[in-house]
Formats: C-alpha cells, structure tokens, sequence
C-alpha cells in the first residue's frame, strides 16, 4: 500500500474507531421518550413526566401459570421474599393476607390522624351517638367482617370510612392465601421498579432478575413445570428494543447479501466490492456517533432507519467504480462529482429541515440522514480513490446499452398516460385526505394483538385502575403540594357525590397534610370529656361505656401522638400509594390524582365539568390518551410542514445549481410523481400513513434527486456515457434492496420505511427516465 493510501486508510481507520467508541457508549432505548417534545405545555409536562419516571410506567405486572394452586401460591410467596431481598423493586405485591394485615394494622394505629370523617362534631353526644349506631348496624352487613375484630377500638367505624373512601377499593381475587386471577389459574403479583420506566437498561436488569428469581424460587419450593408471564410498560420497552436489535441485524445481513452478490455480478473482483463498505459502515457509524453526542441517547426507530441507508450509501461508491474506470480519476472529479455532490447537498438540504423539530425523535432522524450521508459521500470522495488504485473499467455491452435505449425510448411513449394517471391519483387522493393518515400513536407500537390482550387480561385480574385522567396539583414541597390535593379532593369529592366520576386516587388519604392532621387531632376530646359524653350517647344503644376502654385509650394517644410522616409508611403497601402519587421535581413537588369514570358513562370524564370544578384550587385537569393524541396529532403536522420545508429546500438548490426553469421542472416532475404514486399504491394496499411514511416519502425526493439529476446531465454530454445509465441502474437496485428489505420487519416503523423507499426509488427511476430529455447525441 502506498504512501498517499496507506494515509487515507490510517485516516479513515481512526475516524471510524473513534466514531465506534462514541457509538457503543452511547445509551440506546426503545421507549415513547422519541415522540416528546423537548419544549412540552404544562399538560405534556406532565405527560413527559409520567412516561419517564411515572408509577405507571415502572409497574410490572407478572403471572404464574400452570400447577395447582397451593403450588402456585407456594412459589409466590417465595418469588415475592426474593424480589424483596434483591433491593430492585420499591414494592412487590402479592396479596399476601399476613401483609395485608400489617397494612390494617397501620390503618387502625394512624386511624385519627387519616380518618376524613374526623372533626369537632364527630365526637359530639350527638356524633358519637350517630357514628356508633351506624358502627353497630353494619356488624350485621357482609362489612361487619372489617369492623367485629376490633370493633371496641374503632366503635365510630374510622378504619371503615378509611377504606370505603379508596378510590378503587376492588381487590383482586384470591386463592391460597395469595392474589389470583378471576379465572383462578394464575397467581398474581404487581412489581414497582425502583429504576425509571425510561430507563431501558435498569428495567432490563429487573426483568431479568424476575426471571431468575422465579427459577431460583420454584427450585426451593421443590416445584417444577410453572410458567412465568411478564407484562407492563418497561417490559414492552425491553422486548422492543431486542426486537428492533434483532431485525436490524437480520434485515441488515440480508440486504447486505443481497447487495454484495449484485456488486460481485457487476465488478467480479474482491477489490471493490470490499471497498464498497467503506461508505456504509462509515454512514452507519457518523449516524450513531453524532446523535449519541449530541443527544446521549440513541432511539432505536433512529437505528432502524438509519440501517436502511445501506443502499444509499453504497451509492455513491456504485458511481464511482462504474463511472471512473474507462475515464479515468480527473475526469470522474471534473464531469460526475459535481453531480454526485449536487444529489448528496439535496439530500442535505432535505432532512437539514428535521433538525429544526421540536420532538427530539424527529431531529435525531434528521441528524442521523445528515451525518451518515455526509461521511458516505466523503469516504466516496477522498478515501476511495488513494485505496482503489487504478481501476478497470466495468464494460457495459452495447446490446444492454441498446437495450436500455429502447426501454427509455418505450418509457417516453407513455409521458402523457402517466401524467393523466397521476392526475387521476391526485383528485382520488384530495377525496380520501381525511382516511389517509392515522390518526393514532398506537400504530407505531411494537406490541402486537396478543400482547395487548394478555396486558389487558392482566390488569383486569389486578384491578388495576384505569390512569388516563389525572389531576395534578403542584407545591414548593412536599407539605405544600398534599395541601393543594386536598383542596382540589374537597372539589373532587363534590363530583362523585354527583356522580361526575366515580371517585380518585389521592396520596392525602394516607399521607395528610400537617395542618389537616393537626385540625383533626384537635378535634379529639379529652379522656375524661370522652367518657362523660360516651355514658349519654350509649344510653339508648345495646353497648356500654365500660366496653370501650380501649377506644379511649387510643383517643388519648392519639391527641398527644406527633404527625404522621412518610417514615412512618416505609415499607408498606400505603407508602407504594403515596410514591407512586408524589413526584419531586427540580421546581417542587407534584402530586397525582388518577380520576376514575363511571362505567354509566362508558368510562368517560366530561373534562369542562371536571375543570370549571377545579377552577381556583390550582388543580390541572389532564387526559393522558387525549394529550397524547394531540402530541402525536401537533408531531405529524410539525413533521408534514418540515419535510415540505426539506423538498422546498432540495427545490431552490436545484434551481440555484441548475439555473433553468426547465431543468428545473424536468428533474422536479419525476420527484412529484414518484411521491403521488407511492402515496396512492400505499393507499390502495390499505396502508394508513404514519410519521415514518413521511420520512420515507422525503427520502424518497432526496433519493431520486440523485437519478433525475444523472439523467439531466447525461442528455447535455457531448458523448455517450454508458455508466451513467448502468452506474444509476445498480445503485437504484442496491437502494431498494437496502430499503426495501425493512418491508419484511414486523417493527411498523421499519415496515413503512420498507414499504414507502424500496418501491418509491424504482420508480423514481422509471419516471426520471420518462420525463427527462433524452439525449442529443
């Protein structure tokens, strides 16, 4: 290897390997963090928040199948110890009675201080008489269960109003002692990581350790052939990244093999075939180590789409070879580079415009495109050439040469039938506007329908509560903001004795506030007072005050008792309830009440109702599914007006370059065309568009630039140029290869991008061959 070669080697070695390093220490996700906005409302704050560090989002919920029961409940019992014991998960739940019972047991020690119906009243003659008639009248009910234990503690029924003022007080089933589904076939636990949802890695670290430990667990017990069944958020973000990770290999080797069989029926040498990597790997490198500098987390649905620049990366280095041999290096940088360099600067100029997003995910696309291109086209240029040497011309047979002209000659017969055509597609396409894009995020996910059933099937043997509506209050501590959830409760309670919702979730509940704990412990009487009004208020009732030793000693203690903090929750079921509502924030604390809709009105919360009641309390009333329908809504309209943004920008530099209106129109048309006609074929095959169409449609310009541009520039050469037409052949190939492969993933991002560029650079071809001028020579 010469001296001037072995130089651009060494380069290029050392740019890839630092690009490599930045590139493996970059984080990679698979998360909904790609479609937030960098500058999000207050209602897609909260949003933003719920999807990275929400409760919801670090929620796992898992399933024992197969066996018995007791060996069901055995391993249960035995997996919850583990998980416990591995410091990972915050809270693991299985429904174990003698848990549950220590979470009674804190109820009833902090009854005075929780109780909503404590004040000055309830502990009137009066009051007293009320609250222990009711108290005695519900020992005969199906709730008397609750209260009989330890009915002379608690004969006002506090530990009752505690529990009848849950906002989902439905339990799930039980068998053996431990959680079960409804069908009584798999025992039930829910897990809350303690890393953050958006967190890829630590909840690939739980999972892994739920799984171990469930073998570790069977093996104790001496119990064998259970099944293990994983569902939730983090779980579905893990599966998709190695989803992604999977198919992109495959789908990369694939079109890999596929390219580099069509370059060895082309060059027939090892030398530059080899060399026809360069750019490729080059791309893909430059791509991920640019987004992982600039954004430290690499989104997979970027790594995906940038795979597919495989085929326009090999591009350049298909120009190269073929057109380069018979002329000669200067002549290839004088006649071809500029051309070359004019389709890459479209390409450019056409996801340039992404960088301009305000949703992260968009402007790491558009970034990933500009980099990988860039280095492509920049290996192509300075590197090739010193490592190709001097390089045989690829003979392109006159009989295929002949051929070709009488294929564009055909082609060019058919300009005026293809124009009707497309215009034809145009107005069926302005009728079917509203049917064309989808309107949900939803398709965009990787879960397929027998995931989301088993996820449903899940959550509907855990009760779990629906959170698609929040109220969220907010403080400058954590004191503050549970006295802002009170106050927006007291409004809240006003809609379900209306019947607006059926009720809500509050951290408040269990955690009160200082002040509401010292108002109700002020409402507390003095023992002797207690008994005094205890003889009057059981006068006509079948209990004596004698019996009630005990409720006044807890009076006592509890009017001298210090308030309740969160430290006195740790480790029970009740300090999940106030974590999993509480967020502490750089600005503050949050704190969430998931609102919960009446099935009467089909699961629907009539939002102006709810807000014009929380009107001066500081409550913000929030519709996840509705925001998130709008984020996707205000994400494809900022896509639709960036990628016109890139294709008015590939215009003006055509037109700039090229500096005939003509021209200009000639090499546009097949452009316009290529896109009406993918539009509609994906129409016709029932395809709803999406974000990544979008993105493929605008590759589809930049793509196709390159052709019409080669096109335009053969018809003005004072002589035949057989490569051009052959060069331009093979790269188109090798483009839908690389592209049209990702039509094959089971990934939806991946399948648009597939399904929208393989076609979409074919024809691009087909109508640059149509629509620009032919030759003179």
């Amino acid at each position: 290897m010469k001296s001037p070669a072995l130089r651009a080697f060494l380069i290029w070695l050392a740019a890839t390997l630092i690009g490599l390093f930045i590139a493996l220490n970059s984080r990679f996700s698979a998360d909904m963090s790609f479609f937030l906005p960098s500058k999000p409302t207050p209602e897609q704050q909260v949003l933003v928040e719920q999807l990275k560090t929400g409760a919801v989002t670090r929620m796992l919920m898992l399933a024992i199948t197969d066996g018995e029961a007791r060996q069901r409940a055995a391993v249960s019992r035995e997996l919850h110890r583990h998980l416990v014991d591995s410091g990972l998960f915050v809270s693991v739940q299985n429904g174990d009675s003698k848990r549950l019972d220590a979470d009674r047991d804190l109820l009833i020690a902090h009854r005075y201080q929780l109780s909503p119906a404590i004040a000055p009243g309830r502990f009137t003659v009066d009051g007293l008489r009320s609250a222990i008639a009711d108290s005695i009248g519900m020992l005969a009910s199906p709730a008397g269960v609750l209260l009989k234990p330890f009915f002379t503690r608690d004969p006002t029924g506090e530990v009752v109003e505690l529990l009848t003022g849950l906002g989902n007080p439905r339990q799930p089933a039980s068998r053996e002692g431990v959680w079960a589904s409804r069908d009584g076939e798999r025992a039930m636990l829910i897990v809350q990581t303690r890393t953050d949802g958006a967190d890829t890695d630590g909840q690939e670290t739980a999972i892994n350790t739920i799984r171990q430990a469930f073998d570790n667990s069977a093996q104790a017990v001496g119990i064998s052939g259970l099944g293990l069944t994983l569902s939730g958020p983090g779980h579905f973000a893990v599966q998709s990244r190695g989803k992604i990770k999977q198919e992109i290999f495959t789908l990369s080797l694939i079109s890999s093999t596929a390219i580099i069989f069509v370059l060895a029926l082309v060059y027939r040498r090892p030398r530059p075939i080899v060399l026809s990597l360069l750019p490729i790997i080059s791309g893909i490198v430059a791509g991920v180590a640019a987004v992982g500098l600039a954004y430290g987390t690499v989104f997979g649905i970027t790594v995906g789409f940038g795979a597919a620049l495989i085929g326009e990366s090999v591009d350049y280095s298909t120009y190269y070879f073929m057109q380069s041999g018979r002329l000669g290096l200067a002549t290839w940088r004088e006649r071809f580079w500029p051309t070359i360099h004019l389709g890459v600067t479209t390409s450019i100029c056409g996801f340039g415009c992404l960088l301009l997003s305000g949703f992260p995910g968009l402007a790491q696309l558009g970034l990933y495109s500009l980099a990988g291109v860039g280095a492509a086209a920049l290996v192509t240029r300075y590197t090739l050439p010193h490592l190709a040497g001097s390089i045989a011309p690829v003979n392109v047979s006159p009989r295929i040469d002949q051929g070709i002209d009488r294929a564009i000659d055909w082609l060019q017969k058919l300009r005026w039938p293809v124009l009707a055509l497309a215009l034809v597609a145009t107005v069926w396409l302005a009728s079917e506007r509203d049917e064309l894009w989808h309107p949900d995020l939803s398709v965009l996910s990787t879960v397929n329908e027998e995931e989301a059933r088993l996820d449903g099937d899940l959550r509907a043997d855990l009760e779990a509560p629906d959170s698609r509506y929040l109220v969220v209050v907010n403080g400058p501590d954590r004191e503050a903001a549970l006295a802002a959830a009170e106050r927006a409760g007291r409004e809240l309670d006003k809609l379900v004795e209306a019947g607006v919702i059926a009720g809500y979730d509050s951290p408040a509940r269990f955690l009160p506030s200082q002040a509401t704990q010292f108002a109700r412990r002020a409402a507390l009487p003095e023992p002797d007072q207690l008994r005094q009004r205890l003889e009057t208020a059981l006068a006509d009732l079948p209990l004596s005050a004698s019996r009630l030793d005990a409720f006044i000693a807890d009076i006592a203690a509890a009017r001298t008792a210090p308030p309740l903090t969160r430290d006195d929750l740790a480790g029970s079921n009740l300090a999940l309830a106030v974590d999993a509502l509480t967020l502490q924030r750089k600005q503050g604390w949050s704190v969430m009440l998931p609102l919960h809709p009446t099935e009467d009105a089909d699961f629907y919360i009539p939002t102006e109702r709810v807000r014009t009641a929380l009107a001066g309390t500081g409550g913000l009333f929030i519709d996840l599914k509705g925001e998130f329908d709008k984020l996707y809504g205000s994400y494809l309209s900022e896509a639709i007006v960036l990628s016109l943004a890139g294709v008015a920008g590939i215009l003006l530099m055509l037109a700039w370059s090229l500096r005939s209106p003509r021209r200009v129109a000639t090499v546009t048309l097949p452009l316009i065309l290529a896109v009406i006609f993918v539009i509609a074929g994906l129409h016709l095959l029932g395809e709803r568009l999406h974000l990544l169409h979008l993105i493929g449609l605008l590759l589809i310009v930049a793509v196709g630039s390159n052709y019409t541009l080669f096109f335009d520039r053969d018809a003005r050469q004072p002589e035949p140029a057989p490569e051009i037409r052959a060069s331009m052949g093979i790269a188109t190939l090798t483009t839908a290869m690389g592209f049209g492969t990702l039509a094959l993933s089971s990934v939806p991002v991946l399948k648009a991008v597939g399904l929208t560029v393989g076609p979409g650079a074919i024809i691009s071809l087909l109508l640059a061959a149509m629509f620009v001028p032919r030759s003179q020579h």
